[in-house]
């Protein structure tokens, strides 16, 4: 949905509308908290899910502005810096969320990020423009899909369906949905597995969010340099390199808890960031074309969050919970502290990693062809 409406409105407008929407839906989730102490699960999951959409604009805003501002063969270092980005973000999540909690009270959980979020909607408003020509510089031909196409704009659902028939961008949707369930398989699933088979207090699990952040960054500027300098602009092959890393993660993980674990982790979450600031932040303007950037990369990103579904289902239904009911009471469950029960947690990612992989593999040559109007 948000993908066309920044094509429409350009990205600014919609790195606005994301901003403000967001910051409101966290404070209101903070006042609910701070005015009722416990807010419904209905009212929790109304806000949270209002939250979501107004955060799914954010690629796509921020996508949509950079394809007129990155020529094609610069695109891959902005996927770095895309990914230096969200890994900033992971660190204020995973390390700084406790600590606001520790320091003030919940309802902080929610406010700090609305002021955050509303900070950046003002320095967004005062600099973000949508085009160099909109900061009085001269525009350039940027030499992606959409070099040379100067006709009318077609209506969404026509650039959907332009999209969805090129083959190198639906199989890239296809290896961003194997992505999706890597990202939140890795990033999510590290702290209960190691909590559960006694390594809560490694460095990697106490500051879980500055080894992501530091990983992700590497992963980002790796991946971005690769694609720039070593693959001519091209993104699938990055890609190709980061999911044998996590398949090769993965295998290791499966022989239990082995020794420096938490770099093999680290790795894998260096990887699955790396891929996704290559896919989703630019491949998808490659393919998508500066003019239908923001389409394509809701497209792109929406695979993305169907795989964390799927991931979300699958997980959920294969390890051990943290508390089970006995007698009418939870208790903690002896299953977590078994390694055994988290072998659900490597043997999944290694099909899906395989799947990722296989999907690169196909599209590993493919360029953008300019002046294809939208392919």
């Amino acid at each position: 949905v948000n993908g066309p409406l920044a094509d429409k409105l350009g990205g600014r407008a919609t790195i606005l509308l994301a901003a403000a929407g967001s910051s409101a839906a966290n404070a209101a989730i903070g006042v609910l908290i701070w005015v009722h102490g416990s807010p419904s699960k209905t009212e929790l999951i109304l806000l949270y899910g209002l939250n979501m959409y107004f955060q799914s604009f954010g690629a796509v805003a921020i996508v949509k502005v950079n394809a007129a501002w990155f020529h094609i063969r610069e695109r891959g270092t902005f996927g770095g810096i895309f990914g230096i980005l969200i890994s900033i973000g992971l660190y204020l999540a995973f390390d700084w969320a406790p600590k606001i909690a520790s320091w003030t009270s919940t309802p902080w959980l929610f406010l700090a990020p609305a002021l955050l979020i509303f900070a950046f909607f003002v320095l967004s408003a005062l600099f973000v423009r949508d085009t160099p020509a909109d900061a009085g510089l001269p525009d350039f031909d940027v030499e992606d899909a959409s070099s040379g196409d100067d006709g009318p704009q077609l209506a969404p659902m026509a650039i959907v369906w332009k999209l969805l028939s090129n083959r190198v961008i639906l199989i890239i949707a296809f290896i961003s949905l194997a992505n999706g369930f890597l990202r939140q398989a890795v990033l999510k699933w590290w702290r209960p597995f190691a909590n559960g088979v006694g390594l809560g207090h490694s460095f990697f699990v106490e500051h879980w969010g500055m080894v992501s952040c530091v990983a992700g960054i590497t992963g980002g500027m790796f991946a971005g340099i690769l694609s720039d300098h070593f693959f001519q602009s091209r993104r699938p092959p990055v890609a190709t390199v980061l999911f044998a890393i996590v398949l090769c993660g993965s295998l290791i993980l499966l022989g239990g808890v082995v020794p420096a674990i938490g770099f093999v982790v680290a790795f894998m979450a260096m990887s699955v960031i790396g891929i996704n600031g290559m896919l989703s932040g630019v491949a998808s303007q490659d393919f998508g074309g500066r003019r239908n950037a923001g389409t394509a990369t809701g497209l792109i990103d929406g695979f993305v969050y169907f795989g964390s579904a799927i991931q979300g289902l699958v997980y959920g239904h294969t390890l051990p919970e943290a508390k089970i009911m006995v007698d009418g009471k939870l208790v903690d469950n002896p299953a977590i502290h078994d390694v055994t029960s988290w072998h659900a947690w490597p043997l999944v990612m290694i099909p899906v990693a395989v799947i990722g992989l296989v999907l690169s593999l196909t599209v590993y040559n493919a360029r953008v062809q300019p002046r294809a109007s939208g392919h």
